[in-house]
């Protein structure tokens, strides 16, 4: 897909096209850390800015692992973009840089078309491992297989698990067989990752939790219940495997559906098996809670979770404010929102437009303009516009030096 590219944009491109084959000695003062670098991009989604902060990491060839968050994350901004030509631009002129012979490097620029959507690109990259001097194993072929399910060809999967091993001559290894689970529970064919799961064992590979996991969760959301209980009674009384809270929190987020006391049950359970229930845990029971109008226990877990150490997730904070506003309770939602901005948790903008249009009803306007005034500093560009209508459309428009909470001030 041809683009057009910002006169920056080029610029930027050449900039990292040249460095890739120069060796700094020391870097230049505009540079900034790899963690600096990754903290500005999670909150920057211009493309433009995104390949500035790129260009300026003052070490990002380093280290493969430091640096890959951080170009897989410019190269999302460039593909939400569809600035596809910047991102084969960018990880062509990464293929330049004396690192391509080490194998990490090589899988991070595989890894990125994958982001990407860009399969195409990965499997030629891929295919020219030898030619740019790079070592092949499992690791190169997993970053393959992983590029494959990103981009959603299920079916590509398995062809590749069969002809690329016997092609270039190495063996899959445990990672390999479970990203070819995922893809079959992915096409909604948890019964060929059952009998992937067995070939495993044949071939004396070690079922990892996560592939046991992987197809527990695709038979519950099958709606093969009974089917996923027995796989999981085999598996427990298994000698070697291990059963962590990621394959406990399928099983309750099969239950969070019901009743609260029977998620509380496998918590307990969970606990009872020596293993610590997590944010992920309670927040099933939390929304099993809000689910079945219990909001006062809903809350009262809220607040014995948040007391006792658990940092909550912006899911959390957006069921609570989701059920607290169908209860029209928006004073208590207003609250939650107000610890949401403390632990920089902020749910989505569908879930605190319902709550600005409930505060305006019940006259807490003042309140509702100090929220808006605080999302509209934390919300990236793009919804801003959004806001600025709910603001019209509930006559909320005022000067921004105009007397009123700001919820990010009053939150600390």
């Amino acid at each position: 897909m041809k683009t057009i590219t910002s006169s920056l944009s080029r610029r930027l491109l050449r900039h990292l096209s040249t460095t890739a084959t120069t060796t700094v000695a020391a870097a230049p003062s505009s540079t900034i850390s790899v963690s600096k670098a990754k903290w500005k991009l999670q909150k920057e989604h211009d493309p433009d800015k995104a390949l500035q902060i790129y260009s300026s990491l003052s070490d990002h060839y380093t280290s493969p692992v430091s640096s890959r968050y951080a170009q897989e994350l410019t190269v999302q901004r460039l593909a939400k973009a569809r600035r596809f030509d910047d991102i084969e631009t960018l990880i062509e002129s990464s293929k330049k840089n004396p690192k391509i012979t080490q194998e990490p490097y090589f899988c991070t620029l595989i890894r990125c078309y994958g982001k990407a959507g860009m399969f195409d690109h990965a499997l030629k990259l891929y295919d020219q491992m030898e030619e740019l001097g790079t070592s092949r194993s499992c690791l190169s072929f997993n970053a393959l297989l992983t590029a494959c399910n990103n981009c959603r060809l299920f079916d590509r999967v398995p062809q590749l698990f069969d002809e690329m091993p016997e092609r270039y001559r190495f063996k899959p290894d445990k990672i390999s067989y479970g990203i070819l689970i995922r893809a079959y529970c992915e096409k909604g064919e948890p019964e060929m990752g059952l009998k992937i799961l067995g070939e495993m064992e044949d071939n004396g590979v070690e079922v990892t939790a996560v592939s046991f996991t992987t197809v527990l969760d695709a038979l519950y959301k099958k709606g093969n219940v009974d089917e996923a209980e027995k796989i999981w009674g085999e598996m427990v009384d298994k000698e070697g495997c291990v059963v962590d809270v990621a394959a406990w929190n399928v099983r309750i987020a099969n239950a969070h559906g019901g009743s609260p006391e029977d998620v509380k049950g496998l918590i307990e359970e969970m606990s009872g098996s020596g293993l610590k229930p997590d944010t992920i845990s309670y927040n099933y029971l939390l929304t099993c809670y809000c689910r079945n109008d219990r909001m006062d226990e809903a809350m009262k877990l809220y607040e014995e979770l948040e007391a006792s150490g658990f940092r909550p997730k912006a899911v959390t904070y957006r069921t609570l404010i989701h059920y607290l506003c169908k209860n029209e309770d928006y004073g208590r939602g207003y609250d939650v929102f107000k610890r949401s901005v403390f632990h920089h948790k902020i749910p989505d903008f569908a879930t605190l437009k319902v709550l600005v249009e409930g505060m305006v009803k019940k006259n807490l306007k003042k309140d509702a303009k100090g929220l808006i005034r605080t999302v509209k500093k934390k919300f990236p560009p793009n919804v801003l516009n959004a806001w600025k209508k709910v603001e019209v459309e509930l006559g909320l428009v005022s000067d921004e030096t105009a007397v009123g909470d700001d919820v990010s001030e009053v939150a600390r």
